[in-house]
This record gives structure tokens, C-alpha cells and sequence, in this order.
């Protein structure tokens, strides 16, 4: 009993450094400048709603958020079936020189970011994809593949064989035996591994100030960033704190649609571990 009542105060602690932290960015978003720093801890005497609103339009992170938003979505749609595929070839049909390859991406996880910063700028340079969304997509499709190839390629190897075998005896391609029975099956850990990714991307920012350089074309970090500095000079806390949310309530919603597939798969894995 002692050891569980340790358990549960620790995750109760846990708990409490994640949800306290967000609350507070929460209220601080709908409170007035003074009120922000006479009263850190307390509500606000009336709710101040535009503040969202002066963040969203004056602020420009209708801009941001539409620019990071058509990213995310783009790069997912490139990533996840060029992922997909080579993962279930490394899975299933080993071939001479496979390993070596796979260590290939997984070294890519492990290779220092800033050392592909200038290369990176003068490659998109030369290819005219310098500051367009198009350019920054590409970019997070070949930083993102190491780490979905990764976690997908271990799923595939805990799909039953048989399934396979099944498809195959019944006239199915290779091909058309991926598409429609193995894709389907690795469904949840290609679910896991999307959000993820999408998490990341919509948070990412170094690689996105370095091929962003105009301001109509920066992404949901860069503009908080810029937010910060302006609001700095302006004292307007509140939109800066209503931009933060902003920022949060996509991850957040995400994480909420597909919490009972994250903790299934997760659990999944570990059991099969």
C-alpha cells in the first residue's frame, strides 16, 4: 500500500506540473496587462476576450497559422505513404544491404540539425525553393522520414505473417496486398507516428527561421516569436498570452481526437516488447 500511495503521489505531481502550468497560461490569456503582474495567481475581474482577437488579426497570426497549418498537413501527406512503404520493406523483404540502409535513417535521427542548416539554405537557393511553403515541406518530409521509418518499421514486424501469406495465396499482389491488408492493419501505429510528426512540425522553428525570410511566408513559431518581441515594446501581455494558446489548442485537440489510439498502441507495443 505504501508503495502505491507513492506511485500515485508522484503521477498526482506529474500531473499537477503539466495542468498547472497550462491553466495559468489559460487565465493569464484573458486578463488585462496590470492585472498580469499585480495579480499573477488570481482570475480576472472581466474576462478581456479580445485579446484573442487583437492576436489574430493585428498580430497577424491568422497568417502564421494558416502558413504552419498548410505545412503540416502537406508534409503528412507526402511523409506518411513514402514512409510507410519503405518501412514495410525493410519489415518484410530483408535484401542485401537493407541494414545498412535502415542504420542510414537511423543515423539521420541522430545527425546534429545545425549542421545541415547552410548546406540546407544554399541547396534551396539553387533550386528556387528558398522562402516558399513548398521548399519548407520538402525540408520536413526528409527530416521527419528517419523517425517515421523508424517506429513504422518495427510495427510492421509485429503484424502477423499469415495475413500476408493469406492475401498472397488468394491472388493478391505485393503491392496490392500492402495497400489493402497491411496498410489497414498498421493503421494505429501510422495514427501514433501522424500525430507525433504533426506535433513536432507545428512546434518546429529553427529549420523554418532559416528558409522563412519573409513575413508573409513564416510559420505559427517564427510569428510568436516576432509576437514577443513586438509585444515587448507595446506591454500588450494579453495578446501575446492569447497567441500562446492559439498555438496550443491545435496540439492539444489532436492529442484529445486520438488519445484512445495513442494509449492502445502504446500499450500495444509494450506488452509485444
Amino acid at each position: 500500500m505504501l508503495r502505491r500511495a507513492m506511485i500515485n503521489l508522484c503521477l498526482a505531481l506529474f500531473a499537477l506540473s503539466v495542468v498547472v502550468p497550462l491553466l495559468w497560461v489559460l487565465v493569464t490569456a484573458i486578463k488585462t496587462g496590470p492585472e498580469i503582474f499585480t495579480a499573477p495567481w488570481g482570475l480576472p475581474h472581466t474576462p478581456q476576450w479580445n485579446n484573442f482577437a487583437r492576436a489574430w488579426q493585428e498580430a497577424g497570426i491568422a497568417r502564421y497559422f494558416l502558413n504552419s497549418l498548410i505545412v503540416t498537413l502537406a508534409t503528412l501527406a507526402i511523409l506518411l505513404p513514402i514512409g510507410a512503404m519503405a518501412a514495410y520493406v525493410f519489415a518484410r523483404y530483408p535484401f542485401r544491404g537493407s541494414k545498412w540502409l535502415f542504420g542510414a535513417f537511423l543515423g539521420g535521427m541522430m545527425f546534429p540539425l545545425f549542421l545541415t542548416i547552410v548546406p540546407l539554405f544554399f541547396l534551396l537557393v539553387r533550386l528556387n525553393l528558398l522562402d516558399t511553403l513548398q521548399g519548407l515541406t520538402l525540408v520536413y518530409v526528409a527530416y521527419s522520414l528517419p523517425f517515421t521509418v523508424f517506429v513504422l518499421t518495427g510495427f510492421f514486424q509485429t503484424l502477423p505473417q499469415e495475413m500476408l501469406e493469406a492475401a498472397l495465396i488468394d491472388g493478391c499482389g505485393h503491392a496490392r496486398a500492402f495497400w489493402k491488408v497491411m496498410l489497414p492493419l498498421a493503421k494505429p501505429g501510422i495514427i501514433v507516428v501522424g500525430v507525433f510528426n504533426a506535433i513536432g512540425l507545428w512546434n518546429e522553428y529553427p529549420l523554418a527561421l532559416v528558409i522563412m525570410t519573409s513575413d508573409e511566408r513564416r510559420t505559427l513559431p517564427l510569428g510568436i516569436a516576432n509576437l514577443l518581441m513586438v509585444e515587448q515594446y507595446q506591454s500588450d501581455w494579453g495578446a501575446l498570452f492569447a497567441g500562446l494558446v492559439i498555438v496550443m489548442l491545435p496540439v492539444l485537440f489532436v492529442y484529445w481526437l486520438f488519445r484512445d489510439r495513442i494509449h492502445e498502441t502504446m500499450i500495444a507495443g509494450a506488452l509485444k516488447g
